[in-house]
């Protein structure tokens, strides 16, 4: 079997479709682009399936899909940054495959009640949580830096052109012949993913896993770790958190507006995800003139306004063609937001966690969706769709007044490319990776006039040691020297600590050590030191005679 190998690097252009120049992320768009179409038609036969019972089973639909993403984002982060991400991707493809074939066969038997479907359903949902982070993961593999936002882009044009024609075609299939056959193409669409994750030959990432072997436990701690002391990454997972209850609505009631509200059968439910598909598509096309003219936090603000605009429509409008209008620039609004979102965060995470950050992003979204959309169907059921809609406008509006005051920070400055900047650390003892704690301490000798400057500029090295593996962190001043200062912080075991000297730290972290130390006395050096927690026992004898090296933390 021919394999495709990850091409060299080309130049970055400012094409929206750059990416696409990429032989890999070209075939594994293409091939996910059918996969979502096969999802699409299936959420058009399920949801149809279920449109005859009262809305709070029809909206569990959407959370069957999402609920498994908030059972398992941070698990399947810590997978994909620990494992091969294709084989994560492989195994999830061949999973997916297994149960939307059972899927077809209940349908075709005439078995799939209720419940089975929303268990399978379910079943596909955890396959799509163990994929997701690992899948958004690859992407910095594929493209560059400068294209991650071309490319998050492209995944929603994938996600909302199969948006444009999978419900559009399933409506007519399962109108036409019946459910069984969209999730039996479903089914098949999952092999166009898996034949080409099985020929990409991928190549180890120069930014790798970095720890060690640490347990599932202790890389969750680390990621949620990172994330803590991230405040720009914390800043998009907020921004996401204001947007996706309300926003979730659409899609959660949609299904009721076609049918009570609209009198349409699965082929005009089909045709109405078509509109926000198709608007999405356009708003691709339109994104990059919007970014240049109202910047992320203008694009991110628009987009919610105008989805609230539409839900408003959907509440009060009778007339199916003008709904379909209206559905357009939702599109655009949905295509905007999730797109800005998702680069924001791809281009803030060092790859040693970058998974992990993106499935807790993931989890916010699909969580958020998940919570929301039984809350939606409830409330229609007893108020009617329309109040469920205007009330979800106006949960999206209080996010975006609330989105002006949390602005995304400044993303320019950062730079998660991997700097191993700290040698070895010169030690005459050869303690085991589970040795510890690791208390570190940082000597400097800092000038009168540079003392406040010096303890500003730590602050943004404290948030860096605690990103990388510090359990704790402090700076003192010496009350009978004032021109010496320590910096303490504690590390869980060698082996953590290690993990930041030899794959943690980035180039933003080096600029900010080095910001810190340009203060200095001139002339003079921190003086690092390591000790060990020997409550337990010592540790084994000296082996040699120490190298004092370079001075590293």
């Amino acid at each position: 079997m021919s394999t495709m190998t990850t091409p060299a690097r080309r130049p970055a252009d400012d094409s929206a479709w750059a990416p696409l120049a990429g032989r890999v992320f070209r075939a594994l768009w293409i091939a996910q682009l059918v996969s979502n179409v096969g999802s699409w038609m299936q959420t058009v036969g399920a949801q149809w399936l279920l449109v005859g019972h009262d809305a709070a089973l029809l909206a569990l639909v959407q959370t069957a899909a999402s609920l498994p993403v908030v059972l398992l984002a941070l698990p399947a982060g810590v997978l994909a940054d620990r494992r091969d991400r294709r084989s994560v991707l492989v195994a999830a493809q061949v999973v997916m495959l297994l149960v939307a074939t059972v899927l077809a066969v209940l349908a075709f038997a005439g078995a799939l009640t209720p419940g089975p479907l929303l268990g399978l359903t379910f079943l596909l949902g955890c396959g799509t949580a163990v994929m997701g982070p690992a899948w958004q993961a690859v992407q910095p593999e594929l493209v560059e830096r400068r294209q991650l936002g071309q490319a998050a882009a492209l995944g929603a044009v994938n996600m909302n052109l199969a948006r444009a024609v999978g419900p559009a075609v399933g409506g007519a299939v399962v109108a036409a012949a019946g459910a069984g056959w969209v999730f039996a193409f479903n089914a098949a669409s999952y092999l166009c993913v898996l034949v080409v994750l099985l020929r990409w030959h991928r190549t180890a990432p120069q930014d790798g896993p970095a720890g060690g072997a640490e347990g599932l436990l202790a890389a969750v701690h680390a990621g949620r770790r990172y994330i803590r002391y991230a405040p720009g990454v914390r800043r998009v997972l907020l921004r996401t958190a204001l947007f996706v209850p309300g926003a979730g609505a659409l899609w959660a009631l949609l299904p009721l507006v076609a049918r009570r509200s609209l009198g349409l059968g699965p082929g005009g439910y089909g045709l109405l995800l078509g509109a926000v598909g198709v608007g999405a598509v356009g708003g691709a096309f339109a994104l990059p003139l919007l970014r240049r003219r109202l910047g992320a936090n203008g694009t991110l603000v628009a987009g919610t306004i105008a989805l609230a605009g539409v839900l408003a429509v959907l509440a009060t409008v009778r007339l199916p063609w003008l709904v379909g209008l209206a559905l357009l620039p939702a599109g655009v609004a949905w295509i905007g937001v999730l797109s800005t979102l998702n680069a924001a965060v791809q281009t803030r995470l060092p790859g040693w966690v970058r998974a992990r950050g993106l499935a807790v992003q993931l989890l916010v979204f699909q969580g958020g969706q998940a919570l929301a959309a039984p809350l939606w169907g409830v409330l229609a059921e007893r108020h009617g769709p329309g109040v469920a809609l205007l009330t979800a406008g106006a949960v999206l509006l209080a996010g975006a007044v609330g989105a002006r005051r949390l602005p995304l920070y400044d993303g320019d400055g950062v730079d998660p490319t991997p700097s191993g900047h700290w040698p070895r650390p010169p030690l005459v003892v050869e303690p085991a990776h589970a040795d510890g704690p690791v208390l570190v301490t940082v000597e400097y000798r800092v000038e009168p006039e540079q003392r406040a400057a010096f303890t500003g500029r730590m602050r943004r090295v404290a948030a860096s040691r605690r990103r990388t593996g510090a359990l704790s962190w402090g700076l003192y001043q010496d009350g009978g020297e004032p021109e010496r200062f320590v910096e303490t912080y504690l590390v869980s075991s060698w082996a953590e600590h290690l993990a930041q000297h030899d794959g943690r730290l980035t180039a933003a972290d080096r600029r900010d050590e080095e910001e810190a130390r340009s203060l200095l006395r001139p002339g003079t050096a921190p003086a690092v030191t390591h000790a060990f927690d020997v409550s337990a026992g010592p540790l084994p004898p000296a082996t040699g005679t120490r190298d004092p090296g370079p001075s590293a933390a």
